[in-house]
C-alpha cells in the first residue's frame, strides 16, 4: 500500500487548533522567506519577532506557550512544524533563529553547526495508537510484537502473538495496518530507537533514524498526518506523541516495560522515565540522552524529551535575549500548560541545569553573554 495521508480528519484539526489557541502562532508551511516577509512586518513597535521551524512532537504545547507568553511580552514566534529533518537543516542553513528536533543531531550534523545547543524543554510519550472497532479494554503489548507488527510479520490482530498477550480478549481477524511518518521525524528516531532496543531482528534489519525503510504500511506526513490515518482505517496502528492520540480520540496501547510491567502512556509515566536523569546530567552534561526502555515499574518504555536548538552565538541581541527570556518563561511558568496538554515538565533538578545550558548563548559584534533570561 502507498497512500499518504497529508492531513488529520476535521476533529482532530480543530482540536489540536483550539488546543493551541488558535492558528495565529504557526501550524501551516510557510517557506523561510514567507517567515521573513512575516518578520520583516512584526518588527514594528517594540515587538521581537523569532522564527522556528521543527518537530511536531511538541507543536501543541510550543503554539500554546507561545502564545501565552506573547500576550505579556512583546515577542512574536512563528513556528512552523515541519518535522525534526526540516528544523535542523533549517537552523543549520540559518534561515530560522531556532530549530526543534525530537532527536538529538548526530555527529555529521553537529559537524555542520559546531556548538549548537540542544535545550530540552519537556517530555513527551510516543504512543501506539490504533483503530479496533468494538475492542473494549486497551491492548497489551512488548516490544518484540510491536517490532513484529510493523515489519509485516504479523499480518492480522488475531495473530497468536498478539493473542497470547492479552489473554481472554477476542481480537478480530483483520489486517494489521502500519501507519508510518512519511517525513524526517524525531518522533519516528524515538519510536524506531525503541524498536531497535528490543528487537535484535528490527535493528538488524531496518534499525533507527529520523527516516527508515519501512517493510510495510501506509504514510502519513506529520504526527497529525499519522493520527489522521489511523481514525480514518479500520485496523490501523501508529505512532504517535501522546497529545495527538488524547485530542484524536484514539485507543492507545498498554506496552511491557523493561521491568516486564504494562503500562499506559501518561504524564506520570512518562515523568518516571526521567526521574534519575538529574544526577547522571551532573556527572556527563550532555543532553543528548535516549529515555528509551528505562527501568522503573511505573515507566513508559517509549518517552522521550524534544529539543530546542539554539546557535551558540546570535548577531541579534533583541533576538537572543528574548528566546532566553521565552524558554527560562516555558520551564517555569510553563509547566501547567504543559501538563494540562498531556506533556511532562522537566524534573526540576533537570530544570536548572537546562536554563544554565541556554545561558552559554553569546550575541552581538563583543559576544555578550545573554545569560538563562
Amino acid at each position: 500500500m502507498t497512500r499518504v495521508f497529508r492531513g488529520v480528519v476535521p476533529a482532530v484539526a480543530a482540536a489540536l487548533l483550539a488546543a493551541c489557541g488558535g492558528g495565529d502562532s504557526g501550524g501551516g508551511g510557510s517557506s523561510p522567506a514567507d517567515m521573513a516577509r512575516q518578520a520583516d512586518g512584526a518588527g514594528k513597535g517594540g515587538t521581537t519577532t523569532l522564527l522556528g521551524a521543527g518537530a511536531t512532537f511538541p507543536n501543541p504545547i510550543y503554539q500554546k506557550w507561545f502564545s501565552e507568553y506573547g500576550k505579556g511580552n512583546p515577542v512574536r514566534v512563528n513556528y512552523q512544524p515541519i518535522g525534526s529533518g526540516g528544523g535542523i537543516r533549517q537552523v543549520t542553513e540559518g534561515t530560522v533563529d531556532f530549530g526543534a528536533s525530537d532527536a538529538p543531531m548526530n555527529d555529521e550534523e553537529m559537524a555542520k553547526a559546531p556548538g549548537m545547543l540542544h535545550v530540552p524543554t519537556v517530555l513527551g510519550a510516543v504512543t501506539v495508537a490504533y483503530n479496533l472497532p468494538g475492542l473494549q479494554q486497551p491492548l497489551r503489548l512488548d516490544g518484540a510484537t510491536l517490532a513484529g507488527i510493523f515489519a509485516g510479520r504479523i499480518a492480522r490482530w488475531n495473530d497468536p502473538a498478539i493473542a497470547a498477550l492479552n489473554p481472554g480478549v477476542s481480537l478480530p481477524a483483520t489486517d494489521v495496518i502500519p501507519v508510518h511518518r512519511t517525513d524526517g521525524s524525531g518522533t519516528t528516531y524515538i519510536f524506531t530507537e525503541y524498536l531497535s532496543a528490543v528487537s535484535p531482528e528490527w535493528r538488524g534489519s531496518v534499525g533507527a533514524g529520523k527516516s527508515v525503510n519501512w517493510p510495510k504500511g501506509l504514510g502519513g506526513k506529520g504526527n497529525e498526518g499519522v493520527t489522521g490515518a489511523v481514525k480514518q482505517t479500520p485496523g490501523a496502528v501508529g505512532y504517535v506523541e501522546l497529545a495527538y492520540a488524547r485530542e484524536g480520540n484514539l485507543p492507545t496501547a498498554s506496552l511491557r516495560n523493561a521491568d516486564g510491567q504494562f503500562v499506559q502512556p501518561s504524564i506520570e509515566a512518562t515523568a518516571a522515565a526521567a526521574a534519575n536523569l538529574g544526577t547522571q546530567l551532573q556527572q556527563h552534561p550532555d543532553f543528548r540522552v535516549s529515555l528509551v526502555n528505562l527501568p522503573g515499574a511505573q515507566t513508559y518504555p517509549i518517552s522521550a524529551w524534544t529539543y530546542l536548538l539554539v546557535p551558540p552565538h546570535m548577531e541579534d541581541c533583541g533576538k537572543a535575549r528574548a528566546l532566553a527570556g521565552l524558554v527560562r518563561w516555558s520551564l517555569t511558568q510553563g509547566g501547567d500548560f504543559a501538563r494540562t496538554m498531556h506533556y511532562a515538565p522537566l524534573p526540576e533538578d533537570v530544570r536548572g541545569q537546562v536554563m544554565a545550558h541556554m545561558g552559554k548563548v553569546t550575541c552581538g559584534a563583543d559576544r555578550q553573554a545573554v545569560g538563562p533570561g
